[in-house]
């Protein structure tokens, strides 16, 4: 699986415009619920409980809400590139300006975690995070999203 197989172009936000972490969410759960069919409340508020068990920005201005919806088909990813930073409770304080979200099925076990594994690991590379902040159209991200990860990763 790559990240190919969870995001497509139409998932991606070149420049959100937000002023804070429940903002951002509330634009993320719009834009997934459009493109999942899904309700927008309910996915806005599994992500709010998720981030109530504690921040997932995972550090180096990056964030990756995730949660598991029961109606969900299939796993889907949504990635955002903020205008600019805001404060998303990181454990290291920098604020977050990639977020990659990440929704699955209620049924999705192991394979919600390896897909969690597989986004937080790409994102941690200080490669692909500057080759994101530098690209500013949904082709150019989804070209960096859609790299393969090199075996180092």
């Amino acid at each position: 699986m790559t990240l190919t197989d969870l995001i497509a172009p139409a998932a991606i936000i070149p420049a959100l415009k937000v002023n804070g972490k429940k903002q951002a969410l509330q634009e993320l759960a719009a834009r997934a619920a459009e493109l999942t069919g899904q309700s927008e409340r309910a996915i806005l508020e599994i992500l709010l409980q998720r981030e109530k068990l504690g921040s997932t920005a995972v550090g180096n201005g990056i964030a990756i809400p995730h949660g598991k919806l029961p109606k969900l088909g299939r796993l889907f990813g949504l990635f955002a590139r903020l205008e600019r930073p805001i404060d998303f409770e990181a454990l290291d304080s920098q604020p977050v300006d990639l977020i990659f979200l990440l929704l699955a099925p209620e049924a999705a076990g192991a394979d919600h975690l390896k897909a969690l594994a597989r986004v937080a690991r790409m994102l941690r590379d200080p490669e692909v995070a500057r080759k994101l902040r530098e690209s500013s159209d949904t082709d150019a991200l989804y070209a960096v999203l859609a790299m393969p990860q090199s075996s180092a990763a």
